[in-house]
């Protein structure tokens, strides 16, 4: 089931992450549980000149040296002014870069209206970077789903299939030729970006896989750190089914089958599982064809076209030789 975090309070950010984003708080026990409701930060140039209309309030706000700079120039009374219209707009926190302190009138503009002001010895940029990434995992859609996650020569393939199938065995055999396991049994699939998604395995499951009559194994302890993957781009998704003999399975490959995967296309491959069949041998070779594909080769097309052609070729000799009467 796709979710993603709707909010996250003052309080629970700087908990989480004060030394990293190296915060001190100027506002003690005021305003953190405001909460942040989306990922979106902003620079209050334009509102700290006085013009507050269509102003983001709702999203983190952001003050380097340069709105200081501007802030500092005003007259006393003015600045006070400007800050009680910017202030008075219910804005969920604010951040000072660089190090810099804060105007007393900012300080105590805020403390009327209940806004926590934070600052950090990182400069604008810097801080900007790490805070927005931050938010933007935070506010990823995600979902979780039951499948395994191996990193084959660098592709992300994604095996599902009904309990039992083989995606386990298939994961671990790939583990013992070099590749790198993610997830095992539940994969947590977020998106980074419009056509991307990542996988990884839960906190409580971490590497751990359970094999069929042996039980749990931690395929980091036994292959070692080599072996494992902490995430990994979800590239082809391979469903693994038993064989049927009713059923068409594709032979040629020329059109391509896709799956979503919370809003993001990626190529969907069914393989029927049967005794004695190589999985992982066939696992390489869809992350090579895959491969293949990325850099602009389709085999399965191209020899398609071959083909065409040879038989276009052959008819018109055909025709020819059955004209030809000298």
């Amino acid at each position: 089931m796709e979710s993603t975090v709707d909010s996250i309070t003052v309080e629970k950010l700087i908990s989480d992450r004060q030394d990293f984003f190296e915060l001190t708080v100027f506002s003690p026990g005021i305003g953190l549980n405001n909460e942040i409701v989306n990922n979106q930060v902003h620079r209050p140039g334009l509102a700290l000149a006085g013009f507050i209309e269509r102003f983001a309030h709702n999203r983190t706000q952001i003050i380097g040296e340069t709105e200081l700079t501007y802030l500092n120039s005003l007259e006393a009374d003015v600045r006070k002014k400007r800050l009680v219209e910017f202030l008075s707009l219910e804005i969920p926190v604010i951040f000072i870069t660089k190090g810099n302190m804060p105007p007393g009138e900012l300080l105590e503009v805020a403390k009327k209206t209940r806004t926590p002001i934070i600052g950090t010895r990182l400069n604008t940029s810097e801080f900007s970077y790490r805070y927005t990434a931050y938010l933007d995992n935070l506010f990823s859609p995600r979902t979780a789903i039951h499948g395994t996650l191996v990193d084959v020569y660098g592709v992300g393939v994604l095996y599902t299939g009904k309990s039992g199938v083989g995606k386990s065995e298939c994961a671990l055999d790939l583990v013992e030729r070099g590749h790198r396991l993610v997830a095992d049994d539940v994969v947590v699939i977020t998106r980074k970006a419009p056509e991307v998604i990542m996988g990884s395995s839960t906190e409580m499951l971490g590497h751990h896989m359970e094999v069929r009559g042996i039980g749990i194994i931690d395929i980091e302890k036994l292959f070692g750190i080599r072996a494992i993957r902490m995430q990994k781009r979800v590239e082809v998704m391979v469903k693994l089914e038993m064989w049927e003999s009713e059923i068409k399975y594709e032979r040629l490959g020329i059109d391509d089958r896709e799956t979503t995967l919370l809003g993001v296309e990626i190529p969907l491959i069914t393989i029927p599982v049967s005794p004695g069949k190589n999985i992982t041998v066939i696992s390489e070779v869809i992350a090579m064809n895959h491969m293949l594909k990325v850099y602009g080769q389709n085999p399965a097309q191209e020899f398609a076209r071959r083909l065409d052609d040879v038989l276009k070729r052959k008819n018109k000799t055909t025709e020819y030789l059955e004209s030809d009467f000298e």
